[in-house]
């Protein structure tokens, strides 16, 4: 199976769910969205960077430079209070919409 791209809204739900876990820099992210999904889903940096700010602009997350486990500077990103509520009313939201499109894809022909 290829890559695939997010649909609308989608990498920042990920995002955010992956920041569930304690703060990580954004390349961490990228690496584990693409892990988590067997490597089907690949959070480019034109798009993951742009949405992380989207979502600290938003106050869904916070950040502070620190270091990698390389010794590199990087963004930390952090999931606010604020943020968790997102999270747990988007989840739901989600869930319920990919039961629909489920729904709908497996009913018989008219």
């Amino acid at each position: 199976m290829g890559r695939s791209g997010f649909y609308m809204g989608t990498l920042e739900l990920m995002v955010l769910h992956t920041l569930r876990g304690g703060p990580l820099h954004g390349y961490a992210v990228g690496q584990w969205i693409a892990e988590r999904s067997g490597g089907v889903l690949e959070a480019e940096e034109g798009a993951l960077y742009p949405a992380l700010h989207r979502l600290e602009d938003r106050g869904l997350v916070e950040s502070e430079w620190g270091t990698t486990g390389s010794g590199r500077q990087a963004k930390f990103y952090r999931l606010t209070k604020k943020g968790s509520r997102h999270l747990e009313v988007e989840r739901a939201r989600w869930h319920a919409h990919s039961a629909a499109v489920a729904a709908v894809l497996s009913s018989p022909e008219n």
